[in-house]
């Protein structure tokens, strides 16, 4: 029984076509992936098909087929027709709803349409996992004891017995997301919709969400719809597929036939065929340690006499699993933050600075040569790329020279020219999440540092977009001197890009070598984490 029907639907952004013509169609408990690489326009349409302001279509129909009670505004799958309404018992009623045009339904449509995005996060900060998940149970119609089963069960099943107290703006980015899939559980829905659900998160965490969601929507038959540039997870996740190109259908089929297709467009990444002469050392680090105190586990020793010297033009790897101290020691290479002991030196020309020394002649004289892009990283909202790139950072320069140095850099992170002139005037939400990414990388290199500190670079990357970061690497290092340290748990990726790499396990420096001798020393639980897929 058909839910759901997109017909002809095109989007424009002023005079920018996002979407083009997108027809089909999906049945009740059907799952659909829709791939595509960066900027294909998948969370557009994702956006649209939940009805979030801004995101009508412009041309062509949204179609839901439900069930509808017209006594108290309850909807369920067309299925349903002709059963009681479970609110208060009058009989459901099936209806074809044109869900942009037909206000008179649409408010209790969208509180029927579950979404988890992969960045923003619908939690009540302040509160526990406990009280979020009820606080949605309670909008549900949920009271008292029935709403404390429901909760204690959804806790269960999305595997988070252990937090059920911790406030949610303490959890990790996986554990957000499986919060998050609770509370959309808690509604209901009659579809679900995924918009890169597992983009940032590391690939043992990412399983961890997938058989989350394999377990709380997949087995319920409730329809998904999930869009991913990460095909392992299209093909694990749904039955049938759509790619999507620059806003069109390029193929609709099963699962596996579109993510076999989708795949022989990925070409392989390989270190370019350059002769680059390593220089002599820009850091040295000397037994850095950083402890912190904490009530529940005593002193916790984040970074634990760490002895390491990285090179200028060096892309250099810092690789280890979630909680071994990588983005600890690069936020105080980053001079972010001070070592508990130990001794760091920076060298500007032929001059060492201390960076444990505060001050102009201290870390304060060095620090504006080191570029840091965190994983949580935000561009200005309310700024142009362009201003983003340029005024809102403190870079004061004459116009047209300063939109010349935004295209080059833009092109130095995988933009073509033509992309990069297209998305100067635009604001960061006009853009995909992976373009987002990438503007965020620019916005730390056009401010020309001598090393720049990225932090798990590839989390929201398609494989195509990944592979054009690897050459743009290679090539800011080539054209600009650039010095790169990787913080990552992707060793697929730092195999592909990196000279030498630093086991981290447990806040210590186990090894550094070259990235395969790294390899030979994982322990069968590092492997699964950092070679596992999405």
């Amino acid at each position: 029984m058909i839910l759901l029907e997109v017909k002809n639907v095109s989007k424009k952004f002023g005079d920018k076509v996002v979407l083009k013509n997108i027809s089909f169609t999906l049945e009740e408990g059907e799952s659909l992936g829709i791939l595509g690489k960066s900027g294909a326009g998948k969370s557009v349409l994702l956006h649209m098909l939940r009805g979030m302001d801004g995101y009508e279509p412009t041309e062509g129909q949204i179609i839901y087929h439900v069930s509808y009670c017209e006594k108290c505004g309850y909807v369920d799958v067309p299925s349903k027709a002709g059963t009681p309404c479970k609110k208060c018992g009058e009989e459901l009623k099936k209806i074809e709803v044109d869900f942009w045009n037909d206000k008179k339904y649409t408010y209790n449509l969208k509180r029927k349409i579950a979404i988890m995005l992969q960045r923003t996060f619908a939690l009540y900060g302040e509160k526990s996992v406990l009280e979020n998940i009820l606080e949605a149970l309670h909008q549900a119609g949920y009271e008292g004891k029935e709403a404390i089963d429901m909760a204690l069960k959804l806790i269960k099943m999305v595997k988070l017995e252990h937090r059920i107290t911790h406030i949610a703006r303490d959890l990790s980015g996986g554990e957000k997301q499986r919060v998050v899939l609770a509370r959309q559980i808690a509604k209901e829905p009659f579809i679900f919709l995924a918009d890169e659900p597992t983009g940032t998160l590391d690939p043992q965490t990412a399983k961890l969400v997938h058989s989350a969601l394999k377990d709380l929507v997949i087995k319920n038959k409730i329809s998904l719809i999930l869009t991913s540039h990460w095909p392992e997870v299209i093909a694990e996740l749904t039955e049938k597929a759509v790619w999507l190109e620059k806003g069109e259908v390029i193929m609709e089929g099963t699962s596996e036939e579109v993510v076999n297709k989708f795949m022989e467009t990925v070409k392989e990444f390989k270190k370019p065929d350059v002769e680059i002469e390593i220089k002599e050392d820009i850091i040295k680090l000397e037994n850095i340690s950083k402890h912190y105190c904490s009530v529940e586990r005593g002193v916790v020793k984040a970074v634990d006499g760490v002895t390491l010297n990285i090179r200028e033009k060096e892309i250099f790897g810092l690789v280890g699993t979630s909680g071994a101290g990588k983005t600890t020691l690069a936020k105080i290479i980053a001079a972010v933050l001070p070592p508990s002991k130990g001794k760091y030196w920076f060298r500007l020309g032929d001059e060492w600075v201390d960076m444990t020394q505060p001050g102009l002649t201290g870390r304060g004289r060095a620090k504006r040569y080191i570029g840091i892009l965190f994983q949580e990283y935000a561009l200005y909202p309310h700024r142009t790329i362009l201003q983003n790139l340029t005024e809102a950072i403190g870079l004061e320069l004459p116009d047209e020279f300063a939109r010349m140095k935004a295209v080059y850099t833009l092109t130095s992170v995988g933009f073509s020219e033509e992309e990069a002139e297209e998305i100067l005037d635009k604001y960061p939400h006009e853009l995909s999440v992976g373009e987002r990414h990438r503007c965020a990388l620019a916005q730390v290199l056009i401010k020309e540092p001598r090393v720049v500190i990225l932090d798990e670079p590839t989390g929201t990357m398609d494989p195509i977009t990944r592979n054009t970061v690897a050459e743009s690497i290679h090539k800011s290092r080539a054209e600009l001197e650039q010095t790169y340290i990787i913080v990552s748990h992707d060793m697929d990726f730092v195999l592909n890009v990196c000279d030498r790499a630093g086991l981290m396990r447990n806040g210590k420096l186990i090894k550094v070598g070259k990235p395969e001798e790294i390899v030979a020393l994982l322990t069968e639980e590092e492997k699964q984490e950092m070679f596992g897929q999405k």
